[in-house]
């Protein structure tokens, strides 16, 4: 009886709920499978990346994908996409008052930089012809911070009046001017 139990053993063991091991893991995987083709997975494939992932590039000493510093990452992201002169503009416009000085400051500020000209409003005539004059000063300073030919041209803009082309009571024609009959 000993040797019957003994053999029995191994054979309840292998089938607990009456299918062998292998069955069981085999409808376990199918079951996993199942779902992930569910969500939109493709087992047993290779993974796929992203069409917007960038190329794996392998470089030499260390791997391409250990941290880098985040000074680096943002340069090469800047050189990459050709932004490099756009933000350096913006470091000017944003760091105005200390290249142009504070009496400057106070009277002007930049609107715009386009196509290598950068568009600077003042609050008064007077101090639009000021700094029509310092213009060239103005482009050397330029030139200094963000290098040559980033800035070509500096347009200076007088104080903004109302205009009278626009709104919701605008009517063709001389305009104001045109008030006796």
């Amino acid at each position: 009886m000993d040797n019957d139990d003994a053999s029995a053993a191994p054979e309840s063991t292998a089938d607990l709920s009456g299918t062998p091991a292998e069955e069981v893991a085999r409808a376990a995987l199918n079951r996993a499978k199942a779902a992930a083709r569910a969500k939109g997975l493709r087992p047993g494939s290779p993974a796929r990346r992203s069409p917007l992932a960038e190329p794996r590039t392998e470089s030499k000493g260390s791997n391409a994908r250990d941290p880098q510093l985040l000074g680096a990452a943002v340069g090469r992201l800047l050189r990459e996409k050709g932004w490099t002169q756009d933000v350096s503009v913006g470091g000017v416009i944003g760091r105005w008052r200390q290249i142009v000085g504070d009496d400057v400051a106070e009277h002007c500020t930049p609107v715009t930089f386009e196509d290598k000209v950068l568009v600077v409003r003042t609050d008064s005539t007077a101090w639009a012809t000021q700094l029509r004059m310092l213009v060239p000063s103005l482009l050397r300073r330029m030139a200094e911070e963000i290098g040559d030919g980033v800035v070509e041209n500096v347009s200076v803009l007088g104080p903004a009046g109302p205009g009278f082309k626009r709104g919701p009571r605008s009517v063709r024609g001389p305009g104001p001017r045109d008030t006796f009959g």
